[in-house]
């Protein structure tokens, strides 16, 4: 079976891609907190589909929803806990 190469990019078309800036970008790497990325060399390169699920793992949709999971389980917890006085 033959394995689809990923499209790679460069850090200026990922900040592009992204909307932030390439110092963002390398912010992001130095805290292990950004898409994921490969060092090729001295190059460090994206694979667009790296990029795409970082976009929507950080959405603002998913974290509202995260949010509104949160605040249910606390309501649960807080529900729980008058109950056992």
């Amino acid at each position: 079976m033959e394995q689809a190469i990923p499209q790679m990019v460069g850090e200026k078309p990922a900040a592009d891609i992204l909307r932030v800036s390439v110092a963002a970008l390398r912010r992001w790497r130095r805290e292990r907190r950004g898409p994921e990325f490969a060092r090729l060399e001295r190059c460090v390169r994206y694979d667009v589909r790296s990029l795409e699920k970082f976009v929507t793992e950080n959405s603002s949709r998913k974290k509202e929803a995260a949010d509104l999971e949160s605040a249910a389980q606390r309501e649960v917890r807080d529900e729980d806990a008058t109950t056992q006085r």
